[in-house]
């Protein structure tokens, strides 16, 4: 099977989870701990603990190496250390490890469709998809976990059945759950492929001059600002993206548009488009929750200010979702309206124009 689609490793790596969150307490944590059999032969120690970690991708091990995580017989080594025989190797956190075991809990879910083989479901936004750091309750996984507890082959600590891919917390829209190792195998190759149909609608800041275009640029984490992705330079870092969009509808200082992902990095369309100058409208960790187009007037300000109460998260939905069934091969294809938040917010951005023709 494969585990490491394009999107769904970054939920799931729960052995390494959220690295640049410490306690700051200066003592370590062993979190995981290895002895090298007498007849290995040398190997980098990334490669080497990417094969023995369940769910730990090797991007996220080298993080761990750089911040001094990674050990081989109690010293700190970098990701290109070649293990040896009896080595012992040891992955050390600034803070205890955490028992992640999906507990299932009574939160109401929105499933669009349901079948012996899958789930879709519409994620309000808010509701962050899986545990991690701060949020080890409360998730969208602990939700699925509590639908499906009849279910005896269904266990929300298998790696090989749940969540194919993810959405942000403050993101609402379509995700698709598998609920066999099967579909988890079928799904995720469909993700790693580039097979699947997904269209998201974001309201972002300025005047989108072209009517369409395509964003293309390597998305890793911005070294200026550990808490935000970002488009590097350098094409040796980061992962490949690519996002096509079509403006939808122009309302004076920001437009509607229609964002169509080829893959599916962590803040994607978020990243993409603050580097074509447009970043989405309410979008704290990127700016976009600062009045970045239009006039000085107070009652201007006092207007967007009320846009933002309205809609208090990044202007992002999940609509559409199209894959082929694992099973049965049929083309499946769901939309999701835009929620309250964002209709209400378009129609005051309508209503503001309107008013100023």
């Amino acid at each position: 099977m494969i585990e490491e689609t394009e999107e769904y490793i970054d939920e799931i790596e729960d052995t390494l989870d959220d690295i640049d969150s410490t306690d700051g307490s200066g003592e370590l944590y062993e979190h995981f701990k290895v002895v090298v059999d007498k007849g290995q032969k040398p190997v980098r120690i990334d490669k080497y603990l990417f094969e023995r970690i369940v769910n730990a991708s090797r991007n996220r091990i080298q993080s761990a190496a750089d911040a001094g995580f990674v050990m081989a017989n109690g010293k700190p080594v970098k990701s290109s250390y070649k293990v040896k025989p009896l080595d012992v190797l040891t992955v050390m956190m600034d803070r205890p490890k955490y028992d992640n075991d999906i507990i299932p809990e009574e939160i109401p879910l929105d499933v669009v469709y349901e079948d012996d083989d899958l789930m879709v479901i519409n994620k309000p936004a808010g509701l962050v998809v899986h545990p991690g750091c701060g949020n080890y309750t409360g998730t969208l996984v602990n939700a699925i976990a509590w639908h499906l507890r009849n279910i005896p082959s269904y266990d929300p600590n298998d790696p090989q059945v749940g969540l194919v891919h993810r959405i942000d917390k403050d993101t609402s829209g379509l995700l698709v759950v598998a609920k066999t190792p099967d579909a988890k195998t079928s799904l995720g190759l469909q993700f790693f492929n580039k097979t699947t149909k997904r269209e998201y609608n974001a309201l972002v800041w300025g005047i989108v001059e072209k009517d369409e275009g395509t964003i293309i640029g390597n998305i890793g984490r911005n070294p200026r600002d550990r808490m935000q992705m970002a488009v590097l330079d350098d094409p040796n870092q980061g992962k490949h993206a690519v996002t096509h969009y079509q403006v939808l509808e122009r309302l004076g200082y920001v437009t509607l548009v229609k964002c169509v992902l080829e893959t599916g990095r962590t803040h994607q369309i978020r990243v993409h488009m603050k580097h074509i100058g447009h970043v989405l409208f309410n979008d704290e960790r990127y700016g976009g929750h600062e009045i970045l187009k239009g006039t000085h007037f107070s009652k201007y300000k006092q207007f967007v200010n009320n846009c933002f109460d309205i809609c208090p998260r990044q202007a992002l939905h999940a609509k559409t979702l199209g894959f082929i069934h694992p099973r049965t091969k049929e083309e499946m294809f769901f939309t999701s309206e835009l929620p309250e938040d964002m209709t209400a917010l378009l129609n005051r951005w309508r209503t503001y124009i309107s008013n100023r023709e």
